[in-house]
């Protein structure tokens, strides 16, 4: 009789900001599980709340199975598009034209560019360069020179007339108005989460397609693969990962993550400095 252990192959669904990767620093031990993951034939994805443009490639070089960008509003696989859905174009002048209303800070997310009004620029260093300033520096990170400001900044294309651009969110960074309080601007077919920022308060917060999550685009790989929910995994630490871990057969959260998230999974692991993802990836067998 063998003695050799049967493999149940899984398909793990990652969060970058806060899970895989803190402020753009992914630990050498998180990049090593991915891809020990993968060896041992499991499959694993980045599941993201930023839009392609603005996943760089410093964190893609560990190697995925798929993308998963604009919190479920994009799917790639091997190249091919499988979902890329966008506001409707009515729909993306009203939100624009209430936040220009209000002298908010934002950015137009799409798969291709990030869109800001020009001088943006200005102002979003202001707001985002104290959050920044104390990014933790990992021993053993895959980069030690990566500029999480230049992330966001680096693929901004800017305009006076943003009337034209295609995109699937909108991330708004400072509003002197409460953010949801233009909700009833917006209309039912716009949601609204809390930034993964924390430090940003109220002020900011990023508005999506009302229907469109992180667990739809889990379902768009789900069922191109054939995958059995049950063994699928999800790990993420803000409010956009609620559903997907909600939807995982196995969901993991982020210690210190959002309530939402932490209420509904199934275990916890530390966050990034404490190799978080590595420890997971080993608890589930996926590395042996």
């Amino acid at each position: 009789m063998s003695s050799q252990r049967t493999i149940r192959p899984r398909a793990i669904f990652l969060d970058i900001d806060g899970t895989y990767a803190d402020h753009g620093l992914a630990p050498e031990a998180h990049v090593e599980a991915v891809r020990t993951a993968r060896r041992n034939g499991h499959l694993v994805f980045v599941c993201t709340g930023r839009p392609l443009s603005m996943v760089p490639g410093h964190i893609l070089a560990a190697g995925f199975d798929g993308v998963i960008t604009g919190a479920g509003a994009r799917v790639e696989m091997d190249g091919e598009v499988l979902k890329d859905s966008r506001f409707e174009p009515d729909v993306a002048a009203r939100i624009v034209e209430t936040l220009d209303a209000h002298n908010a800070a934002y950015i137009l997310e799409a798969p291709e560019a990030l869109h800001g009004r020009t001088g943006v620029d200005r102002r979003l260093r202001q707001v985002l360069g104290p959050v920044f300033a104390g990014r933790p520096q990992h021993d053993g990170v895959l980069s030690t020179d990566v500029d999480p400001l230049e992330d966001i900044l680096g693929p901004m294309q800017y305009s006076d007339d943003l009337t034209s651009v295609s995109f699937a969110k909108i991330s708004c960074f400072d509003s002197p108005v409460p953010l949801t309080g233009l909700m009833h601007h917006f209309g039912p077919e716009v949601g609204l989460i809390p930034s993964s920022l924390s430090a940003l308060g109220d002020r900011a917060g990023e508005i999506y397609m009302a229907g469109t999550h992180k667990a739809v685009g889990i379902q768009v790989v789900e069922q191109r693969l054939g995958l059995k929910r049950e063994d699928i995994v999800a790990i993420g630490d803000s409010a956009n990962d609620i559903e997907m871990l909600e939807y995982a057969g196995t969901g993991i959260a982020v210690e210190g993550g959002h309530p939402g998230v932490l209420a509904v999974a199934d275990r916890v692991t530390p966050g990034p400095a404490g190799n978080g993802v590595a420890l997971a990836f080993a608890e589930l067998g996926l590395l042996t």
